[in-house]
């Protein structure tokens, strides 16, 4: 019984955490890119380096999902559900 408890609150856990990782990257997402098309609308000049630095800025916000969904496969190999 305890382990069916155990598990239960780590597969709600993981998914949580997933969701709220999800969730929070397509809010930063979106923030980031809202932003750059408000930076250029009040400089188009500075488009290029607007885009550069709007796609660090994904790539960054992009690995918090990922380092995520690793995580979660960590938690899910402890308790040896896959």
């Amino acid at each position: 019984m305890e382990n069916t408890i155990a598990t239960a609150g780590a597969l709600l856990g993981v998914g949580i955490m997933l969701g709220l990782a999800a969730f929070g990257a397509a809010i930063g997402d979106g923030l980031v890119t809202g932003r750059m098309i408000e930076g250029i609308s009040r400089q188009p000049e500075a488009k290029n380096t607007l885009f550069v630095n709007t796609l660090i800025s994904v790539g960054l916000i992009e690995a918090m999902p990922i380092i995520a969904l690793v995580v979660a496969f960590i938690i899910l190999m402890a308790i040896k559900v896959l």
